[in-house]
């Protein structure tokens, strides 16, 4: 079978839930809509899970053209609001850098600051942003961690789950590593290491970097817990990266926008060495 697109996800507010799609456009910054909402706090700087793991209980939900967006959270009443692209910019802070967000009201800052139990505010990203991200291909993204498409294949999944068993670790949904793309029929794992540039629906990708994991994945994405130690203990012994940390998963830059659904071929039109080295795939 060839390879293809099983899952596709996007993630319209930094840190929360992700969006189970179909079909979607792929911009230059990568899927429509992924990352363009970022909750800050009252200085600017960017919530993640990494310090506030309740944003993976907040699901969020924005329509098509982009002007409503409707947040959701275990015990709390929904609340629907008009995106404003044109309002006054704030400075925010995205792991040290500077870049602007439009600020989307208080209403919407009271709520997350009731989920989140820590005042908060929700800035979009404004029309003018021009963040250049880096790694092997540059590109461009919303507030994405880096690249603007998190790529991870079926059979690198599979292959962390044999390794988690023999742990006496049950298994993990995709979701726990909050890729975009996840690409059945690749039979070795980690082969998204090497597929340096390809084709998927009518967009083109190119590698930038491995994706480097941190305690988010530590994050249960249903319950807004930490669930303890894996995977990245189970990680850590076979998917340390040459340049330092655990990689898992490949960030890409968008070489050509298209249209992208389930059920898409992708095709490597472009090969090129791991750089996470050798002996990662014991």
């Amino acid at each position: 079978m060839a390879a293809h697109v099983t899952e596709l996800t996007y993630y319209p507010v930094k840190g929360c839930a992700g969006v189970a799609a179909h079909e979607a456009s792929m911009t230059s910054a990568g899927l429509a809509h992924d990352r363009s909402f970022m909750v800050v706090g009252d200085e600017g700087v960017f919530r993640t899970q990494r310090r506030d793991p309740r944003l993976a209980v907040i699901r969020p939900a924005i329509g098509g053209d982009g002007t409503r967006l409707t947040l959701r959270a275990p015990d709390t009443e929904p609340l629907t609001l008009p995106v404003d692209t044109s309002g006054a910019r704030r400075p925010v802070d995205l792991f040290g850098a500077a870049f602007q967000g439009i600020d989307q009201g208080d209403t919407v800052a009271e709520w997350l600051s009731d989920v989140l139990r820590s005042a908060s505010r929700l800035v979009r990203v404004p029309p003018e942003h021009d963040r250049v991200t880096d790694g092997r291909t540059p590109g461009t993204s919303a507030y994405a961690d880096s690249c603007a498409v998190h790529v991870l294949s079926r059979s690198t999944l599979d292959h962390l789950d044999r390794k988690l068993a023999e742990n006496d670790a049950p298994p993990l949904p995709p979701n726990r590593f909050r890729p975009n793309l996840v690409i059945d029929g690749w039979p070795d794992p980690h082969t998204e290491d090497r597929a340096h540039r390809l084709t998927v629906g009518t967009a083109e990708l190119a590698y930038a970097k491995p994706a480097i994991r941190c305690a988010v994945v530590l994050v249960d994405q249903a319950s807004g817990h930490r669930a303890g130690p894996e995977p990245l203990r189970t990680l850590a012994r076979y998917r340390r990266a040459v340049a330092g940390g655990v990689a898992f998963g490949t960030k890409y830059a968008v070489l050509r926008p298209g249209r992208v659904a389930v059920g898409d071929e992708v095709t490597v039109t472009g090969w090129g060495e791991s750089e996470v080295g050798a002996g990662t795939y014991a």
